[in-house]
């Protein structure tokens, strides 16, 4: 008979943190058979998790932990208040449920939880997606089994032993992204007969990227150099939209608030310009397409300019500071897009980068962490 499996889930406040989570519990219903294994998630209480994991069909689990905020503020007076209860309906949720293994994604929501279960002698297994590693898993991570790591050098934040490369999980499958797609074009309404650039700041949007992308408009519409699909982001998309007004309809620029249908936006995409979180980064591996990276400057650690030179250093992406955004970043996508050899180029460079069974990985890390326990 086929032993049930009951895995807790932790790890949220980003979709860098959702997603992934997402993906490894879909992969683990894969191999433990989905009536054989049950998922509970754990997140923080009022973060976008406590919405996005339930309308997925899983059960969650909020806890009253928050970030501390890196200037003084009455918040952090709370913080210690808000750890202790943490830890203990974290205590209590293991007693209760005794799962097999406890696996977190990062964020300070996977804090309380995972500590609790170390203690408790309960398997436990990270996943670090970035290329340099966040505080919860670099304290997390002396008594965890396995870290799951999306980058080669990981070295200098984990015990070698307990590395395994597993690549970023991804829900769904960018497999079968077909390159110029005529049924992507007619989507978008684009031309194709034009290269295409791809612009997005995430699903509420970049304020530098938007600028920068307002700062090429006149080339872009008076020239028609390229294509572009321009998520906007909701919170910026009616202020774009407005200003966009002046330029009439250009039958090369299409606005959005939210790309609806990404694989079709890397179908036509010939260079997408983007932040560098780690699964925008997988994505763009997994569709082979070339990046201009404009990393976030006040993520933690830094660590989206990190990812973005890791990408950059096998030839795969060219990387464009914040400082430098407004005034170059039309100006390096429109040289790059004229350029087809160095594109090309750079898609056979990124494609290499991310392993395709990412989440089906990091599940058979889980899975042996508790067959061998220590």
């Amino acid at each position: 008979m086929t032993k049930k499996r009951k895995i807790i889930v932790s790890g949220g406040g980003t979709g860098g943190h959702i997603y992934p989570a997402v993906a490894v519990a879909e992969a683990l219903k894969k191999r433990f058979g989905h009536d054989d294994c049950q998922i509970i998630f754990v997140g923080a209480e009022g973060k976008m998790e406590m919405t996005k994991i339930p309308a997925l069909g899983y059960r969650i689990v909020g806890l009253p932990i928050s970030g501390l905020q890196r200037r003084f503020t009455m918040h952090n007076l709370a913080l210690p208040f808000k750890v202790l209860r943490s830890l203990r309906m974290a205590s209590k949720l293991l007693r209760d449920e005794k799962p097999d293994a406890v696996v977190g994604f990062g964020g300070y929501a996977s804090l309380p939880l995972l500590w609790a279960a170390q203690r408790k002698g309960i398997p436990t297994v990270l996943w670090e997606g970035n290329s340099f590693a966040g505080l919860a898993n670099k304290m997390l991570a002396k008594r965890a089994r396995k870290v799951c790591v999306s980058y080669d050098g990981m070295e200098r934040f984990f015990e070698p032993a307990k590395i395994v490369r597993t690549g970023n999980p991804v829900r769904g499958s960018f497999d079968g992204v077909v390159k110029k797609n005529p049924e992507a074009f007619a989507h978008f309404g684009l031309p194709a007969d034009l290269p295409v650039l791809v612009v997005t700041g995430g699903s509420l949007g970049a304020r530098v990227i938007n600028e920068a992308v307002m700062a090429a408009m006149p080339q872009i519409v008076s020239e028609r150099p390229f294509s572009l699909l321009w998520q906007t982001g909701s919170y910026y998309n009616a202020e774009m939209v407005e200003r966009m007004k002046s330029y009439g309809t250009p039958d090369n620029v299409k606005v959005v608030p939210f790309i609806d249908r990404m694989d079709y936006a890397y179908s036509i995409a010939d260079l997408v310009a983007a932040r560098s979180g780690a699964s925008t980064v997988t994505e763009l591996s997994l569709t082979a397409t070339p990046a201009l990276f404009v990393p976030s400057s006040v993520v933690a650690e830094d660590h989206q300019t990190k990812n973005a030179e890791a990408i950059v250093a096998i030839g795969g992406a060219v990387l464009c500071t914040d400082a430098d955004a407004v005034e170059r970043m039309g100006l390096m996508a429109r040289e790059l897009l004229a350029d087809r050899n160095r594109l090309d180029a750079m898609s056979r460079a990124i494609s290499g980068f991310a392993p395709r069974d990412a989440a089906q990985r990091v599940a058979e890390v889980i899975d042996d962490s508790i067959k061998r326990p220590l």
